[in-house]
């Protein structure tokens, strides 16, 4: 019993995915009592369901086994969150199509979109007039908002993501300044995004997720920036949902770069680690986010 318990601690330590779902769990519960962002209860249960059964019965099917549960539970919470919708089975479409593009949509083994926020596209393009994108904020609670970033950065860096993070933060705020002198926005008002807890939910949940980010600090800071920039254009058109459209454009072309640069160095002749090699279909792995 001992020795299980120890087993158990250790795999906890071991593996970050547990620490980014229990900081998923207090934005969560942070977020609910302070803002109470959640649409209902029901509509979260049933994201976070079908979420973990879609993952459960795909895995089964395609490999014979049971999934670690704990990726799919983060994208249920992820969807749950950030979909505001008052239809329930826009909650279940979210995470069916969140977890089941891993499977359908891959590149040399690799799945190319971070699942939470390919479910939250699809649903804000097909649907709509029904369905709009977490946009509260933790206007008179800095201290709550800040604490949250500090315990971000501390997880994040578990992961070895912070440079994506930094990265982003730097280029949003840039670019809010140029958008500001082109526009005449106030700065404060190009910048007030990043004071929600969606913002949050992106920069530690969705960019970072391991799965759909380059292996490279290099290429993981040209990934940010170009996330960034994408979502400044699309600002130029008062896009609300700019950053989650930005990260589904640019993830699938960076997944798909990094393989075909990888295919060049393999063809000159180094050997590259057997992870990147393409060709058979391998299980999709996320933390999303960290799906």
């Amino acid at each position: 019993m001992r020795m299980s318990a120890m087993t158990l601690i250790d795999g906890l330590r071991r593996d970050p995915r547990y620490l980014v779902a229990g900081f998923l769990t207090l934005i969560l519960i942070i977020g609910q009592v302070w803002l109470n962002f959640l649409e209902s209860l029901g509509q979260f249960a049933t994201a976070v369901v079908f979420s973990m059964a879609t993952e459960i019965v795909l895995s089964r099917i395609y490999y014979g086994k049971w999934p670690n549960p704990i990726s799919s539970y983060m994208t249920g919470v992820s969807i749950g969150i950030l979909v505001r919708s008052p239809a329930w089975w826009t909650y279940a479409a979210g995470s069916v199509l969140g977890i089941s593009q891993k499977y359908a949509i891959q590149f040399q083994g690799r799945h190319l979109f971070n699942p939470s926020n390919f479910g939250l596209c699809i649903l804000l393009v097909a649907v709509p007039e029904i369905v709009a994108a977490l946009s509260k904020q933790w206007s008179n609670m800095p201290g709550v908002m800040l604490f949250i970033f500090l315990l971000g950065f501390v997880v994040i860096s578990r992961l070895r993501r912070l440079d994506i993070v930094f990265t982003y933060v730097l280029g949003f705020i840039l670019l809010s300044l140029v958008r500001s002198t082109i526009t005449g926005v106030p700065i404060l008002a190009e910048l007030s995004p990043a004071s929600g807890p969606a913002f949050q939910l992106f920069i530690f949940f969705m960019i970072t997720d391991p799965s759909t980010t380059p292996s490279t600090r290099k290429g993981r800071m040209g990934y940010a920036v170009a996330i960034a920039a994408v979502e400044a254009l699309l600002r130029f058109w008062r896009n609300q949902n700019a950053p989650f459209f930005a990260l589904f454009v640019t993830s699938p072309i960076a997944m798909i770069w990094e393989r075909w640069r990888d295919y060049k160095v393999q063809v000159k002749g180094p050997t590259i680690d057997s992870s990147h090699k393409g060709g058979a279909m391998s299980e999709p792995v996320s933390h999303d986010h960290l799906d």
